[in-house]
């Protein structure tokens, strides 16, 4: 009878598991939603698990820079109290993720993760406005596309798992389509001001013109076939 009830449990637990009706180890939440949850808790424990150097070049007000990458993450996030949030992001959601698992791993009890990283961040208009240019300026982008050739752009990261797989064949395509098309590939890290101004949110990032003009956009992984066909 104590084994038939034992059972019982044992199948209602993968019941509700299954269901996903158990409750979540971390809350991955929109930049907007994110940032009001910030704002609703005094002295808010934000963690930016990106590069220094990435880190250095824009991070969100407060945030403490814990690199996921890095040999001491660990040993520094647990210096933190794990009865209160704690808000982590990245730059895309990749690391970020990874992250908060993590947290939950080590007895975390409330986290909070930014969706998209802050890529979604910036495209919600939640950064600190910021006249300095970091990269091409739009006039410099604007005379790429003065040509009678289709232009396809890439916006791409070095740490980017879509964007490295995409790498060799958009190079080859530079090559073998240069008497039609012009391939231009744009490193968002290097061009600050144009991902702001173009509201990029995610990478990798694609667009097309003829005449001037914006004809196709893609965000995401593209294989070489249905990338050539948009060229056609």
């Amino acid at each position: 009878m104590k084994s038939n009830l034992l059972n019982l449990l044992f199948i209602g637990f993968l019941f509700i598991s299954c269901n996903g009706q158990t409750t979540a180890k971390y809350e991955s939440i929109a930049a907007v939603n994110f940032s009001a949850k910030i704002k609703s808790i005094p002295q808010p424990t934000i963690i930016d698990v990106r590069s220094p150097e990435e880190y250095a070049g824009q991070h969100i007000e407060n945030a403490v820079n814990i690199d996921w990458n890095g040999t001491t993450f660990e040993s520094n996030i647990t210096k933190y109290d794990k009865s209160k949030p704690i808000f982590v992001y990245c730059m895309s959601g990749g690391r970020s993720k990874k992250a908060a698992e993590r947290l939950a791993e080590l007895g975390f009890n409330k986290i909070f993760e930014l969706q998209g990283g802050i890529m979604k961040w910036n495209a919600a208009g939640l950064s600190v406005p910021n006249d300095k240019i970091v990269g091409m300026c739009s006039q410099e982008y604007n005379d790429l596309l003065k040509t009678d050739k289709i232009v396809l752009i890439d916006f791409y990261a070095e740490w980017c798992a879509p964007c490295k797989k995409m790498s060799p064949f958009l190079i080859k395509m530079q090559k073998e389509m240069a008497d039609t098309v012009t391939i231009v590939r744009l490193n968002a890290d290097e061009n600050k001001t144009l991902i702001a101004q173009l509201k990029i949110d995610e990478l990798p990032t694609l667009f097309i013109y003829k005449n001037n003009q914006i004809v196709w956009k893609h965000n995401g992984f593209i294989s070489e076939e249905d990338l050539t066909k948009q060229l056609q």
